[in-house]
């Protein structure tokens, strides 16, 4: 299990023993001294597509705080009302962050929480994602087929994909007006948001997602975050996670 606490309007993760017990990972590399071996070569599917299946976790929470981190000032410009409420959001403390209310992170902030893993379901037709916090999943069609016109806004968007040589890149858009692309900084994004997602994984143990923003609303340009590191879990799988069940931060956020 995972012990959960409360700082301010974070929910705070410490690893803990996993819940199955004498049942380890399925189909690890290993060396001669018997370790598991993760720069080993990523596994392939039987139609010869890098396999992206496992329990995953960001290497930190960097790009959770800060979704454009590393990269250059000028890579990221935001349309004036969007730099107002990213300044004031963050001067705030960010506390209206959706998040601190139990509701979903939104694309690609879902991704880079490195407190809670996720897990990934691979299949010639579809990938699955299925998120330990709060419970959330997204299905990324590989079947070809197009978003309608006019969807009903969501908080996770929806996901198509496709393979370009050994990495996944996803299209989500679809969006609501209502998710933050990252928790400190607080970076807005509206309706017209268009996310554009690379998932490769270079090795057996570690897999680099870094994504596209492009929403002509809130910035004057699309801006691409640098590369972020996920790796592997062995021996352990993801839990259920119900944000509302003990939650304690909304009494405590000021409002106003």
């Amino acid at each position: 299990m995972r012990l959960l606490f409360s700082v301010g309007p974070m929910l705070v993760a410490a690893a803990a023993p996993a819940q199955w017990l004498n049942y380890p990972t399925a189909g690890i590399p290993r060396g001669p001294d018997g370790k598991a071996n993760l720069s080993a070569p990523a596994p392939r599917t039987q139609d010869g597509k890098p396999d992206l299946a496992g329990v995953w976790q960001a290497e930190s929470q960097e790009y959770f705080f800060d979704l454009a981190a590393g990269l250059k000032p000028d890579a990221l410009s935001m349309q004036p009302w969007a730099k107002a409420l990213q300044q004031q959001r963050e001067t705030n403390d960010h506390r209206d962050d959706p998040l601190a209310r139990c509701l979903p992170h939104g694309v690609p902030r879902v991704n880079t929480n490195g407190l809670f893993p996720f897990k990934i379901i691979q299949t010639p037709g579809i990938v699955v994602i299925l998120y330990e916090q709060l419970n959330l999943f997204r299905q990324i069609f590989l079947d070809g087929r197009k978003l309608a016109g006019d969807v009903n806004p969501t908080w996770l968007g929806y996901s198509t994909g496709k393979w370009v040589g050994d990495t996944l890149v996803v299209e989500t858009s679809g969006f609501n007006d209502q998710t933050w692309l990252d928790t400190s900084k607080g970076h807005p994004a509206t309706t017209a948001l268009h996310v554009t997602e690379r998932f490769r994984r270079k090795d057996f143990g570690n897999l680099e997602v870094e994504a596209t923003i492009d929403d002509p609303k809130a910035y004057t340009k699309p801006w691409t975050t640098t590369a972020q590191k996920m790796h592997l879990q062995l021996n352990t799988d993801i839990l259920e996670f119900v944000c509302n069940e003990n939650e304690k931060d909304v009494q405590h956020v000021p409002l106003h």
